[in-house]
């Protein structure tokens, strides 16, 4: 397949580098510098540092010449680009498949991203959603990664999901794509909550029982926006929340570090040099929970945190001050 990877941030390169032995790649940047930069150096020095691109990618700020004779897209920018990037691709005319990697909610609308695509796109696009507990480091590397490709097509799922698959990158399809979506969304979420329970120096139980509570909150909110059950219990759902929630290469977790350490958010941000998903997502969850009437406390808390409406630990406190109640209700 000749593919077209939009978004050359550290999951767009990083994909790339990981389907190349198999697949003609093409990597679209935004900006017309990073491109050159990149393809000079075959390194991608602002968001992937270390790992090499290989001669077989084409790297192009041409947004035509990128989807020209290709066979699948992968949007790979971030949430708030996806928009965007679906506007420019429906001016193109191009009718090319896809399918999107980023994780989040649509900040100003609080939608999914496949109701973002069906806003934006053709409604007989084929089209769908990767997600699932990858680093983009760990998959430039070529370490062993499984994902879930979910598309409302089961067989445009099942046919991309064997093309894309490798040895290092197991992917299996699913049909769930809203399940799929609000997994990806809501951990971000729960990281920025797991690292300040981190960061407080709370302990292991701590973080269990807020990963715990937090696929409850995930999985709440995914039932009432048409998800299944057995998504939240598998890659997309506590496959994704256990890996952000403990790894030390999580962005939304170091947020919530450095929160808990004193930090301004602002600051933190800065320092940071990649977006992290959760900061902008929260309030998106917060204001559909709210309008769907779901109990979020947790979504809550870290919403009062980001907005500087009250210290870490004092949220903290307060989750742990909340009456008893059935664990399944």
């Amino acid at each position: 397949m000749k593919l077209a990877v939009l978004g050359a941030g550290a999951w767009g390169t990083a994909i790339s580098i990981s389907l190349a032995p198999r697949h003609e790649v093409a990597l679209w940047a935004r900006n017309s510098a990073q491109a050159r930069d990149i393809a000079a150096t075959r390194v991608n020095l602002a968001y992937l540092p270390g790992s090499r691109i290989p001669d077989a990618v084409t790297v192009t700020a041409d947004f035509a010449a990128a989807l020209a004779g290709c066979n699948l897209l992968l949007v790979a920018t971030t949430t708030a680009g996806l928009r965007p990037t679906l506007k420019q691709l429906a001016v193109s005319g191009n009718q090319t498949p896809l399918i999107w990697l980023c994780k989040g909610l649509d900040t100003d609308s609080a939608q999914l991203p496949h109701e973002v695509a069906a806003a934006e796109l053709n409604a007989a696009l084929p089209r769908g959603v990767l997600s699932g507990p990858s680093f983009a480091q760990e998959v430039a590397r070529g370490l062993p990664t499984a994902l879930t490709l979910a598309s409302g097509d089961a067989v445009f799922a099942q046919n991309t999901a064997r093309e894309l698959h490798h040895d290092r990158l197991r992917i299996y399809s699913a049909d769930d794509v809203a399940g799929v979506e609000v997994a990806g969304a809501v951990k971000n979420v729960m990281a920025i909550a797991a690292g300040i329970s981190d960061g407080l120096g709370l302990g292991y139980n701590a973080r269990a029982a807020l990963i715990t509570r937090g696929l409850a909150e995930i999985t709440r909110l995914g039932l009432k926006l048409g998800g299944r059950i057995e998504t939240f219990m598998g890659l997309a759902g506590v496959g994704d929340l256990t890996l952000t929630c403990t790894g030390d290469l999580s962005r939304n977790r170091n947020v919530g570090l450095k929160i808990a350490q004193g930090v301004a958010l602002d600051k933190v941000l800065d320092e940071l040099g990649h977006v992290a998903e959760g900061v902008y997502t929260a309030r998106a969850v917060d204001r559909l929970a709210r309008e769907l009437v779901i109990d979020m406390p947790i979504t809550r808390a870290v919403c009062r945190v980001l907005d500087g409406q009250i210290p870490a630990a004092d949220a903290v406190r307060e989750l742990l001050l909340r009456d008893p109640k059935a664990e399944h209700r």
